[in-house]
């Protein structure tokens, strides 16, 4: 079986095509997720996220003591987003629901809160504006340095994220992109990470374009 590290988000990078309104991505053949040949990528990233919370715990503390004082509400924000795809694209009778459902497994992420609260906003899935009114100025300091980022690394060691990876997205824009982006389900083929090419070069995603690069 090949090893997990062969899988298509990892291997060249992706042709884009423009047809009609969709935009076209060429991926590798999806591999199937293998445990064995995962397993020292898992241990390293538990490694190293322990290690990474242990460092920056003294940080976390002073940004969770900023955030509580300068606007209500909780320290963390979660949200439901796609993870892993551990299924097999090969058999059939494992992809009845290929059609409709979300590919990979949804999970809760962690970050720390960048909005001010209101009713409601935890069920938005919608990506962030420029200059969004609802990010609080501590907000913007965190997003601006990724600092929002660093609760993640207590999803790494619960198994739902990667160090690196592609970035996760909420359910309801994953399957926009999925439909608009032909391929971008092979994504899930591996965890998403809190870091990544995209996540280095690129802000925080805002459209179609912003994921596209």
């Amino acid at each position: 079986m090949p090893p997990a590290t062969s899988i298509a988000v990892q291997t060249a990078r992706p042709a884009w095509q423009p047809r009609s309104l969709r935009l076209v991505w060429k991926p590798a053949p999806a591999t199937v997720f293998c445990p064995v040949a995962e397993l020292p990528r898992r241990l390293l990233n538990v490694v190293v996220a322990a290690i990474g919370l242990v460092l920056a715990a003294p940080l976390m503390a002073l940004i969770a003591v900023l955030i509580k004082v300068t606007s209500k509400g909780p320290v963390l924000y979660t949200q439901t987003r796609i993870g892993l795809d551990r299924r097999d694209p090969k058999v059939v009778s494992l992809n009845h629901r290929r059609d409709w459902d979300h590919g990979g497994a949804p999970f809760r992420i962690y970050k720390f809160r960048t909005m001010a609260t209101r009713p409601g906003r935890a069920h938005d899935q919608v990506w962030a504006r420029p200059a969004d009114p609802r990010v609080t100025p501590i907000g913007r300091l965190l997003r601006q340095y990724r600092l929002d980022e660093l609760p993640q690394l207590w999803n790494v060691l619960r198994g739902d994220m990667n160090v690196v990876g592609p970035r996760p997205e909420q359910p309801k824009i994953f399957l926009e992109l999925r439909e608009m982006i032909d391929g971008y389900e092979s994504r899930q083929r591996v965890r998403p990470g809190i870091t990544g090419w995209a996540q280095i070069n690129n802000h925080y995603d805002r459209s179609i374009e912003d994921v596209r690069r």
